[in-house]
């Protein structure tokens, strides 16, 4: 049923077609091996994506950024269990930027943000970050996306609490996560495009299965779990190119989501 719907949607046909027109593509670099699996990055196979895209590495995760949509097409972190205990002990403290490595043509602004109805969603969470530089580096415009409030402070929060439940039993986990541009109506917040879905991408290298939660960027959305490969196909982007696509046939068993009371860390 899902793949029938997305086989419906194009992707912001226009936006990213006159972009790519215009710009000369730039595929990420094979930076910040350490955070993905086999110490490979993500490929984009859907070309309209890939213009203007910089890889970004910080200590405990890499970004892709897009400067067409200005935010992440994708945030990765090689997720530890002593990563995550250290980010419990550690308050958190909002430090939202603009990142100075990216050109002002292409990356978001705080202005962008201001009154815009949305949340700045974190993709890399600050809850996974396990000391004050890597928490200030989560904070990053090019780590931030326009998400709904509710889905944000809820639902998400609900996710990143599993993934870090998971992590403790697991020893560590390969996580992406990333915003999804379907659609020919998409939003902009100031110059940044709102993203139609989200996606978080868990694979562990223990058990050799992965899986992913994929949901909309609305209030009352409800995450579907769907494999690696089906999720691929969706967003135009390999995600796990060390594996082949019997590997990634292999489920990982994903928990059950249910909202979070409070809002989680982020």
């Amino acid at each position: 049923m899902l793949q029938k719907l997305f086989s419906r949607t194009i992707l912001a046909a226009g936006l990213f077609a006159a972009a790519a027109a215009q710009a000369q593509f730039q595929f990420p670099s094979q930076g910040c091996p350490a955070h993905y699996v086999g110490g490979r990055a993500p490929q984009i196979t859907n070309p309209k994506l890939a213009a203007d895209t910089r890889a970004l590495c910080f200590k405990v995760f890499g970004v892709t950024h897009s400067g067409i949509t200005r935010t992440p097409l994708w945030s990765a972190e090689h997720l530890r269990a002593d990563n995550i205990e250290s980010a419990q002990d550690l308050s958190r403290e909002d430090s939202f930027h603009a990142e100075s490595r990216l050109p002002p043509s292409q990356r978001a602004e705080l202005a962008d943000y201001s009154r815009s109805g949305f949340d700045r969603g974190h993709m890399a969470p600050n809850g996974d970050m396990p000391d004050r530089a890597s928490q200030r580096d989560s904070f990053s415009l090019a780590n931030i996306v326009p998400q709904d409030g509710e889905n944000n402070r809820n639902v998400w929060a609900a996710i990143e609490g599993e993934v870090r439940k998971m992590v403790k039993k697991e020893g560590d986990l390969y996580v992406i996560t990333g915003p999804a541009f379907l659609g020919a109506n998409l939003r902009q917040v100031g110059k940044v495009l709102v993203p139609s879905h989200l996606y978080k991408l868990v694979y562990s290298p223990r058990q050799k299965a992965g899986a992913a939660w994929f949901i909309e960027n609305r209030a009352d959305a409800k995450p579907n779990v769907i494999p690696v490969n089906e999720l691929e196909r969706i967003i135009g982007i390999n995600l796990l190119p060390a594996l082949n696509e019997r590997d990634k046939e292999r489920m990982l068993r994903l928990p059950s989501i249910r909202e979070a009371k409070r809002r989680g860390r982020g």
